[in-house]
């Protein structure tokens, strides 16, 4: 394992930056982000969801099929609903902590001040 070119971390191995590009790749799509978005602030069903990121129905069940599959969420039933929630809490740390710098960047202020810094940020 190289140790790169500076900083002295060493390179991961091929499979965890595959794995790492994946959910990246999964995050990439501002629907999905926001959906992750929503569901750290809290559980919710796909008509609550599809309400909040403005998605229609089909789309947001789609891309909630995609997110549990590649295990960012999970559902579970209660009664005849199926609510969705974040199955990665260090997912959601990621997510709060760019959102955040991005929007202090861009002049807005962070959406979770306090727990951004309460998750190292």
């Amino acid at each position: 394992m190289s140790t790169g070119g500076g900083g002295g971390f060493p390179d991961p191995p091929a499979e965890v930056l595959a794995e790492t590009a994946a959910v990246f790749g999964l995050l990439a799509a501002p629907a999905r982000l926001h959906i992750v978005w929503a569901l750290a602030q809290g559980e919710s069903d796909v008509t609550g969801l599809a309400e909040r990121v403005g998605g229609a129905l089909p789309s947001v069940s789609q891309h909630l099929t995609k997110l549990k599959l590649a295990g960012l969420v999970r559902s579970r039933r209660e009664g005849r609903r199926q609510v969705y929630l974040v199955d990665d809490p260090d997912v959601v740390t990621v997510v709060r902590l760019m959102v955040g710098q991005l929007a202090e960047r861009a002049g807005h202020p962070p959406a979770h001040p306090a727990r951004l810094h309460g998750l190292g940020a």
